[in-house]
């Protein structure tokens, strides 16, 4: 078998590769000793102080990777000389067309470009962009950034910078580029553990994700639990869809579920799912302020629905009305549906009151209603209204209602609400 050059110029046999150049114990510690470190930020810290005790003079390094979240388009880690922590920053949509990026040597490195490497000292202003300026003021003299190519072609960037006089030699830069295969490969495990993470939590919360990510995926595993339960509902919502251009529907739906939402969140809730204009949510009693949580979660709620309906009053729009029904009780909480398809999600009689409170608001007229086995454990029974007893679709026994008192609605930012 004939022999080939490597990237150093030496003769190997074609069968023995060309990889690593060099064999280095920071590859090995790459490969063999990072199994049990979960997140990159400390893999990346961790490399940076062994390059530097292997005599690579690296002062500045990052990773910047695109990521799947409703909310960033990406995220980029940073570490230099003398910190034991890297820090992190993450970049919201849009960020991508500013001329700051278009200009950047990590979209160059995204557009396909196999390196981008600057040297610093002794450039002039007029030579250099305000991003490298700003990497030469800080003392650095040279800069390099290489991609990261993660499975199916999705482009990642590393990029390393030094502050040695001269910059780097050509030795640094094939031991860093010798890095490179590892750290792709430990790089797309720990991103897909975050991807994998970040999409549960996004499409079915943050308990739940955790559950799911434990181990709880069969059909039918899952548990009892006390929980405070909320379903809230948006009213005239048909008439709403077959009106408006969709774009406006979905924004408006969104806004809403902001409103909604956020505070829920904030106080501990979980949204289980939302269901087309409407949501679920659980407090569990776990939490001993589970009942206050789910009560002030509602009244935030109600001020951020009483300011979007202000901005829909000066648009000439008509204001947005919902529901909230409230009750507690014991919940089956786990995984339900066909053999391929599962919700995690709850069911059960409490879950059933809640859903039937919340449809009578439209025959009360009061757009939060809740059950006496709530307000008692919440201990709020003398800050509600008691509307009496009523027959609930379904259920065997008349329930006794309790509705946020209307004098709230005049409180302000507190308790602001709109009537269904």
């Amino acid at each position: 078998m004939s022999p080939f050059l490597n990237k150093t110029g030496t003769a190997v046999e074609a069968d023995e590769g060309v990889w690593p150049i060099r064999r280095r114990r920071i590859l090995d510690w790459l490969v063999n000793e990072t199994r049990n470190e979960r997140f990159i930020d400390n893999i990346l810290v961790e490399m940076c102080g062994k390059l530097l005790s292997a005599g690579v003079p690296v002062a500045r390094a990052t990773l910047h990777f695109r990521t799947n979240h409703p909310q960033w388009i990406g995220a980029r880690i940073l570490w230099k000389e003398g910190l034991t922590e890297a820090k992190i920053n993450t970049f919201a949509y849009g960020v991508e067309n500013t001329p700051e990026f278009l200009t950047s040597p990590v979209n160059a490195i995204h557009q396909g470009a196999e390196e981008v490497r600057r040297r610093l000292e002794g450039a002039v202003d007029t030579d250099l962009d305000s991003f490298y300026r700003e990497l030469r003021d800080d003392g650095l003299t040279e800069y390099i950034a290489w991609p990261l190519e993660h499975t199916f072609g999705k482009r990642h960037v590393a990029t390393f910078s030094t502050s040695r006089p001269g910059g780097f030699t050509s030795e640094h830069v094939d031991f860093l580029r010798d890095l490179l295969p590892a750290l792709t490969l430990i790089s797309e495990i720990r991103l897909k553990n975050i991807m994998a993470r970040t999409l549960l939590q996004t499409y079915v919360g943050p308990h739940a994700s955790e559950q799911i990510l434990s181990g709880v995926t069969t059909r039918g595993s899952g548990a009892t639990v006390g929980a405070a339960i909320m379903i809230c509902d948006l009213r005239d919502f048909t008439a709403i869809s077959d009106l408006w251009p969709r774009d406006d529907v979905i924004h408006l739906l969104n806004d809403y579920f902001d409103a909604m939402s956020d505070p829920i969140e904030r106080y501990g809730g979980e949204i289980l799912k939302f269901m087309g204009d409407g949501l679920l949510a659980i407090f569990p009693l776990s939490k001993e302020t589970a009942c206050a949580d789910l009560l002030q979660a509602i009244r935030e709620g109600q001020a951020s629905m009483a300011e979007l309906n202000e901005q829909h009053a000066r648009a000439g729009r008509e204001p947005l009305r919902y529901g909230v029904g409230v009750h507690v009780g014991d919940v089956m909480y786990g995984n339900i549906g066909s053999r391929r398809r599962l919700d995690f999600t709850v069911i059960g009689p409490a879950v059933n009151i809640a859903s039937r409170l919340e449809s009578l608001t439209k025959e009360v007229k009061r757009p939060v209603l809740l059950s006496r086995a709530f307000v008692e454990m919440a201990g709020c029974a003398k800050d509600m209204d008691s509307l009496g007893t009523f027959p609930l679709r379904g259920l065997g026994e008349p329930v006794d209602v309790f509705a946020f008192p209307e004098r709230w609605a005049q409180a302000g930012s507190d308790a602001a609400f709109v009537s269904p």
